[in-house]
């Protein structure tokens, strides 16, 4: 007689050990398990105060007035984005920042941006 190695028998209940919950963690578990494992690749956006823009603000404005080359952080999708170039305009009606690098012009939202760092 065959021997299966996760039956056994415990008084009359026939306990089928490991084999009952497979059939559970293949579906359901599996997808949250992949969505908590994907999560925590994840950076937490930064909480900016006051304090923080205001200091965002002043370096942006000084770099566009130099129009000097700048580091800047932004936050999208739930990741930090890097931008390097240079400031051309502080557009204060769409809330954006219009930079230049070695690719051409780009527009980056304001209310991405979480970092600048002035370079020259």
């Amino acid at each position: 007689m065959k021997v299966n190695k996760h039956f056994k028998q415990v008084g009359d209940i026939k306990d089928r050990g490991i084999i009952k919950w497979q059939g559970m963690m293949l579906t359901e578990h599996v997808e949250m398990i992949r969505a908590w494992y994907e999560e925590d690749k994840h950076d937490a956006k930064p909480d900016l105060d006051e304090y923080d823009l205001q200091l965002l603000q002043e370096e942006l404005v000084l770099a566009a007035q130099r129009k000097c080359q700048v580091k800047m952080k932004s936050w999208k999708d739930k990741k930090f984005h890097y931008h390097l170039g240079i400031i051309q305009q502080l557009d204060a009606y769409s809330r954006s920042i219009v930079y230049e690098d070695l690719e051409g012009m780009h527009r980056l939202p304001m209310d991405e941006l979480v970092g600048v760092l002035i370079i020259d």
